[in-house]
């Protein structure tokens, strides 16, 4: 798809970047993936042991929240292995005959990837298994008595799976992935600031050390995140005329509502009702998104890790509590109850 071109005007510029730059910036070989230090030297190991045995890679699950680098990592096994990726995902496939069709398409070697496969139906994840194990696709042709199954044979293949939430994945499909179930943790700044790094380079911007310091400290602990702040503000110095340094980034994450420790309107907002209207109690997952309008699921998948992980609410049998910090954070004082908490 043809992307239209921008001339940017930041200093450093070198060359013109399109509008559409996320397949641009995802790395391309081993040495250029950052992070998942663990995780890459087992893949090596697995893809280059197939290779000599000139067979395919076992089926291999990775999962973890969202913006780690899944998806990265099925590209990458794909190009080092040389072989064709296919690509779907667990909503896509509806039908049984929609993952027949898929796999009976498959030439023998390729992989195919299938992202959020914790979405896949039981009646579709049944027919999974045996493709996985034995290689072999079963169909059911008829109904009722007449009903007959025949057995198609399947060109050797590897499936990368990906998923958000490994505990909807049941248990006979995470066993048959032999390759082995991986998870992809967050990263640290100092990763993000490589990232950041070759993403800017790749853009054709230049950022000074403290601009892109400051990006990694705002970004989640995620690549996709950092990405995407690094995005907006390369936006937001073109149309200002200003140099991407430390004084540009504070002012461009100001106005896309990013605060110091990367929370943004909504976490904050969630905070806020927590102390004002709880006042230091414990709240359910349900009255807390009736408070503020919100799903459930998204609190819980999308702004509650990153909350816990920087110690600004914690769960308890009874529900949410704030911690003492979130309240120093808030520039509030604690409820009795915490205040000890801080000594």
């Amino acid at each position: 798809m043809s992307s239209k071109k921008v001339e940017s005007k930041i200093e450093g510029v070198e060359k013109e970047v399109t509008s559409s730059l996320d397949q641009e910036l995802r790395p391309v070989s081993w040495n250029e993936y950052v992070g998942q230090r663990a995780v890459k030297e087992n893949l090596k190991i697995l893809i280059q042991a197939a290779t000599e045995r000139g067979t395919a890679p076992e089926h291999i699950l990775f999962y973890g929240p969202p913006g780690l680098g899944k998806t990265t990592l099925a590209h990458l096994i794909a190009r080092e292995t040389g072989r064709a990726i296919k690509i779907t995902s667990g909503p896509a496939i509806e039908r049984v005959g929609d993952l027949a069709s898929i796999l009976t398409n498959l030439a023998a070697g390729d992989i195919l990837f299938i992202d959020e496969i914790h979405r896949l139906n039981k009646a579709i994840e049944e027919v999974l298994y045996p493709a996985m194990e034995s290689g072999v696709l079963d169909i059911i042709i008829g109904k009722g008595p007449s009903a007959r199954t025949i057995q198609l044979e399947l060109p050797s293949f590897t499936l990368l799976a990906a998923t958000t939430r490994v505990a909807m994945i049941s248990s006979p499909l995470r066993s048959r992935f032999s390759g082995g179930v991986f998870r992809l943790e967050f990263y640290d700044e100092e990763e993000l600031g490589e990232i950041l790094k070759r993403s800017a380079k790749i853009i054709g911007v230049k950022i000074e050390d403290e601009a892109e310091k400051e990006i990694a400290r705002r970004s989640r602990f995620t690549p996709r995140t950092a990405n995407y702040l690094l995005k907006r503000i390369r936006d937001f110095a073109q149309v200002e005329n200003r140099v991407l340094n430390h004084e540009t980034v504070t002012l461009a994450l100001k106005l896309l509502g990013v605060d110091e420790k990367g929370l943004s309107k909504s976490d904050i907002k969630i905070l806020e009702i927590m102390a004002d209207k709880f006042g230091g109690r414990p709240v359910g997952l349900g009255t807390l998104a009736a408070a503020i309008s919100e799903e459930e699921a998204t609190i819980e998948e999308f702004h509650e890790p990153y909350l816990i992980q920087l110690g600004l609410i914690e769960r308890t049998p009874r529900g949410r509590m704030l911690t003492p910090h979130a309240y120093t954070h808030l520039g509030k004082i604690p409820p009795e109850n915490l205040q000890k908490k801080l000594l």
